[in-house]
């Protein structure tokens, strides 16, 4: 016998498992992520989330505000607006009405939102058929490495908590289609666009998933018309709801207000975005190149400065990509083809095409690209079906995948050490 032969009846004699020692790095990284995100709550300073603003506004009956807290308010008719959509403010309205405008505890709200959406994932897993082990891991991949951890850990900014709320919501109207609870599906659905307009385009995926076992995609049957109605309804109401603040506020269903933000920083406190706005647009073909490398092509990048190039400076505010900073989504190669493949893959399309022509990426960020966000809850649907069951073909692929999730998840941690490091430098 060989030395090498040996090797596995020593591993056992010694107590080593290999796979026990990835669980306990998983969770460990985790558990500092969670570290991270309480010590940034309990260090929260008010007074820079410019939701607090819009939510002090709702509360006294109007839509204007006195400042902004950062640089994406418009000023209209020589009045500041906060022109995110409202739903988030009025998450934040009883933080708001206890402690005021320069409340802290935004983190704290973008916590409880974490929690919602592990919660969600968890019994999403279950509805698709996995098992408890296979539940946790693709529930803990999600949680912490992907974007969803990053937008909690900076919900003190206006742009994370919203993406923090409608990821909750998100991930609710998805267990609510699974469950076939189809009002809640689209009642959940329109509040996540009223937070984050991108979700609007869920809702044929929604409807997809909602689809019994067994029933034709598009029948045009009675049922078919039914469902269509229940979870149509809710939505349409949110739509309608949106157009009127809009109304209230721009005077026109269809301004959002995005159109005037570069009219709103100093010109000495203009960026490169301000710039693109002023100059290239909200949308443009100019952006395409930048914003595709960085959703799927650029890798964790430290930026080093000074004489020698051996200082670390910074973390790069631009991010990395989606397969970089998480690659076990390349498992939604195993997704089952059939018509929600399909429906998915238009809505995934659709969804990140728009964003590949807007005018930022999601800067400032490290380590993630956040408006993935958008979209990655659709895969993730499509990928969980291949953990499910309890063939050695699930507990193979699920080996590698505690691989990639730990590997992902790790390089979150590191990112934000670095951004601790250096201060936040973006």
């Amino acid at each position: 016998m060989t030395a090498i032969d040996a090797s596995p009846s020593r591993e056992r004699r010694l107590g080593f498992d290999r796979w026990g020692m990835v669980a306990l790095a998983a969770f460990g990284l985790a558990a500092a992520l969670l570290a991270a995100l309480a010590y940034r709550a309990i260090g929260e300073h008010g007074g820079v989330n410019s939701y607090a603003l819009l939510s002090d506004a709702l509360l006294h009956g109007r839509f204007d505000s006195p400042t902004c807290f950062d640089s994406d308010c418009a000023r209209f008719m020589e009045r500041i607006y906060v022109i995110f959509p409202p739903v988030p403010a009025l998450v934040a309205a009883p933080l708001v009405a206890l402690f005021g405008v320069n409340a802290a505890g935004f983190i704290v709200l973008s916590a409880v939102m974490l929690a919602l959406t592990g919660w969600a994932w968890w019994e999403i897993s279950a509805r698709v058929g996995l098992g408890r082990e296979a539940r946790l891991w693709l529930s803990l991949a999600f949680l912490f490495g992907t974007p969803a951890i990053y937008v909690a850990l900076r919900g003190d900014g206006v742009w994370f908590f919203a993406q923090s709320v409608a990821l909750a919501l998100v991930s609710g109207a998805i267990l609510a289609a699974l469950d076939r609870r189809l009002v809640l599906a689209g009642l959940l659905i329109g509040l996540a666009f009223l937070s984050r307009q991108m979700a609007i385009f869920l809702a044929p995926f929604l409807f997809a998933i909602a689809r019994p076992k067994g029933a034709r995609l598009i029948a045009f049957d009675r049922a078919f018309v039914t469902d269509a109605l229940r979870l149509g309804a809710p939505i349409l109401a949110c739509i309608a709801a949106y157009c009127a603040y809009n109304f209230a506020r721009f005077g026109a269903p269809f301004e959002t207000g995005y159109a005037h933000i570069a009219a709103y920083p100093a010109e000495a406190d203009r960026n490169f975005i301000t710039w693109r706005i002023l100059d290239l647009g909200l949308f443009s073909k100019d952006y395409l190149v930048f914003n595709l490398a960085h959703m799927f092509l650029q890798g964790f990048h430290m930026e080093f400065g000074g004489k020698y190039m051996t200082e670390l400076v910074r973390m790069d505010p631009m991010g990395s990509s989606i397969l970089a900073a998480s690659p076990f989504v390349l498992y939604a190669f195993y997704a089952k083809a059939d018509a929600k493949l399909l429906v998915g893959l238009v809505v995934i399309a659709i969804v990140c095409g728009i964003t590949l022509f807007y005018h930022s990426n999601g800067f400032s960020q490290h380590n993630v690209q956040r408006y993935a966000l958008d979209w990655l809850p659709v895969l993730y649907v499509l990928l969980l079906p291949a953990f499910a069951g309890e063939s050695e073909k699930v507990a193979e692929r699920l080996k590698t995948f505690k691989l990639l999730a730990t590997y992902a998840i790790g390089l979150n941690v590191a990112a934000f050490a670095i951004v601790a490091l250096t201060k936040g430098a973006v």
